[in-house]
């Protein structure tokens, strides 16, 4: 019988090379050979993010680096404006909310549709000063790709800082995170990096350092100025979690082999078969685009049918019992829609499986044709 298949937005299947120098012995983690190790994987990062900006490995999930960011940045005098049009977006503001920030201005959109730039013009009109502005690049509760450039050129007009999620977005699209204009960017071990989950990146640009170091507030374990000066010494301030760094430094290599810019394109090739396939079988995608939005390179949110009177336990139960395992709608999008991710080191016939499960269950249930979509 096949292994199940992972065809979720993280954590993504890991090759056999990068689960086995998991278990290489333990190293001294003040040593020269974990300084060399943490050397590469910074310098190694820095070209997948495309910055010139500092960066840290965070032994802590993207939720880690998230909260990094904003505990760093808030103190009781800044501002910060939170753009949401997906479950991720809104927990930038429920971090916001936790470190009492002078105000939290929520930029609210409805799940799955495109924001409007007006709207968020409007909230840093409104916001206090200094501000930051947060956003996710890749919405994958929603299956949206959002527009970074626009955003980023709209907070460095209002003089903000601007903390990009590209959790699901690095290492799988394009993303050149200083042109972007993003003083701090977040990525995940778990995702396109094709790692196990547990280890985050985040890269901080000097303007969000001088907001950093005045803020007395900052956080113990996930404080930045601290990670700043360990890795002069190419360190980190507390014990990191070795056999992540080890796989994590083989996944930069699976990389590097493929080649960054044959890796985006496989991501934007097999997101495009996938959309495809779905709706040749008849069924329709959730988003709802405008011309500065996209649909996502990585994960493809699609509509459960609900008028045919399958349940989102029927489909995804139906496609696990055949080894698919997909991830469906989180918070008021639950039962209503189903995900299907293109992550890592996915290839096309993990896909087509996928597609051949997907059909099965809906030719089972009478809602598609017993065909096989091209």
């Amino acid at each position: 019988m096949e292994e199940e298949l992972l065809m979720i937005p993280g954590p993504v299947p890991v090759l056999p090379r990068i689960l086995r120098v998991m278990s290489k012995s333990m190293i001294y983690h003040r040593g020269d050979e974990f300084g060399q190790l943490y050397k590469e994987i910074v310098e190694s990062l820095k070209e997948i993010f495309q910055t010139r900006n500092d960066l840290f490995v965070l032994s802590g999930s993207g939720t880690c680096a998230m909260e990094a960011a904003i505990g760093n940045l808030l103190s009781k005098e800044t501002g910060i404006v939170c753009i949401a049009n997906g479950k991720f977006g809104e927990r930038f503001k429920e971090i916001a909310d936790r470190y009492e920030a002078d105000a939290v201005t929520p930029v609210n959109v409805e799940w799955g549709s495109s924001m409007e730039l007006e709207a968020v013009k409007e909230a840093l009109d409104n916001s206090s000063s200094p501000t930051v502005v947060t956003m996710v690049h890749n919405e994958t509760s929603t299956g949206i790709l959002n527009p970074a450039m626009e955003v980023g050129k709209l907070a460095k007009k209002h003089d903000a800082v601007f903390v990009l999620d590209c959790i699901t977005s690095i290492g799988g699209d394009e993303v050149p995170v200083d042109e972007f204009g993003a003083d701090i960017a977040i990525v995940g071990s778990q995702k396109c990096l094709g790692a196990p989950p547990g280890m985050s990146a985040i890269s901080v640009s000097e303007r969000a350092w001088d907001l950093m170091r005045d803020n007395k507030r900052r956080p113990y374990y996930m404080d930045l100025v601290a990670y700043k000066k360990s890795l002069e010494k190419k360190q980190t301030p507390y014990t990191p979690a070795l056999p992540l760094f080890f796989a994590l430094k083989e996944a930069l290599v699976v990389i590097k082999e493929e080649g960054i810019e044959k890796r985006i394109e496989r991501h934007r090739r097999l997101a495009k078969v996938v959309r495809d396939a779905v709706t040749d079988l008849g069924l329709s995608l959730f988003p709802k685009l405008n011309e500065i939005s996209d649909y996502s390179n990585t994960v493809t949110a699609i509509n459960i049918p609900q008028a045919n009177g399958i349940t989102d336990e029927q489909l995804r139960g139906g496609m696990r019992k055949r080894g698919v395992i997909v991830a469906g709608g989180q918070g008021k999008l639950k039962g209503k829609i189903f995900r299907i991710a293109t992550m890592g080191n996915i290839t096309e016939k993990e896909v087509l499986r996928t597609v051949k499960a997907l059909e099965e269950v809906l030719t089972e249930t009478s809602i598609a044709s017993p065909h096989t979509p091209k």
